[in-house]
């Protein structure tokens, strides 16, 4: 129970690794506020933590729109009576060339991904501040806003953007002992995930685990950075990406071992 009597917002909470936060986050004793634009998945995740024995709420809101996100702080209140936790989580993938992506790809896609988690984030943190008793802040970010890829523009400006701002928010809120810090997934699998053949293994060739990522391993790293665990970390992004981010290249050991057996180095 590392997050009893704790009070969770999760927003994009209706399916994939939000759901997977949410249900986490209500196994380990906190309330959570499901957010998701979509009725019918924030209910279905909302409803099956209640069956499995947890405290849940769904909203509907979107982040592209930012009455919404000011409303979504303001549920979790209303409906707990405080904010400890907020987890940034909604947001949209895009996957054009650069060439080919119009002004208003561009927009959508950073107002979603990077202005809607900036106000949201900027509502709750106003609410913990007047509560007096500090909280935890969660933004997802991703591997793609920390290299070039292909087809990745607007996505990840967006996403390296939610890891500066991960940055910024922890200098300013530390004096209020709100701790801000951010996961960044590789790929992972779940329902919505559509990777074509020679996008999965360009990933496969280059993540030292050799696999995609579940959601419920993004989810443990979201539950450390919630808990009082997570004491004196602030301002850092965890990758969650089986080495893809620490890895160069990549080539059998098995050759390797060949190599060095034929006398070459």
């Amino acid at each position: 129970m590392r997050l009893a009597d704790k009070m969770a917002l999760v927003t994009g909470g209706g399916r994939g690794i939000g759901a997977a936060i949410a249900a986490l986050y209500a196994r380990e004793g906190a309330s959570v506020v499901v957010a998701d634009k979509d009725a019918a998945t924030a209910r279905a995740t909302a409803d099956a933590i209640v069956a499995a024995g947890g405290t849940a709420r769904s909203f509907i809101g979107d982040v592209g729109h930012p009455d919404d996100c000011s409303r979504m702080v303001e549920a979790c209140a209303a409906a707990f009576g405080r904010i400890d936790i907020l987890v940034n989580n909604a947001g949209v993938a895009f996957h054009r060339l650069y060439v080919d992506t119009t002004l208003a790809d561009w927009e959508r896609v950073l107002r979603i991904n990077l202005t809607g988690p900036f106000l949201i984030g900027q509502a709750a943190a106003r609410r913990m501040i007047a509560q007096g008793a500090g909280g935890r802040i969660v933004n997802i970010g991703s591997i793609t806003g920390q290299r070039g890829s292909t087809g990745r523009s607007a996505y990840a400006v967006s996403k390296a953007g939610i890891m500066q701002l991960t940055r910024v928010m922890a200098v300013e809120l530390a004096v209020h002992n709100i701790a801000v810090n951010a996961v960044a997934p590789g790929p992972i699998q779940t329902d919505i995930t559509n990777h074509g053949p020679r996008q999965t293994q360009a990933y496969l060739d280059r993540i030292p685990m050799a696999r995609y990522g579940r959601a419920h391993e993004v989810a443990g790293a979201a539950l450390y950075l919630a808990s009082d665990e997570c004491q004196f970390v602030t301002g850092e992004t965890i990758n969650v990406d089986g080495g893809f981010g620490a890895a160069g290249l990549i080539f059998s050991q098995d050759e390797m071992r060949s190599y060095r057996s034929g006398g070459r180095d």
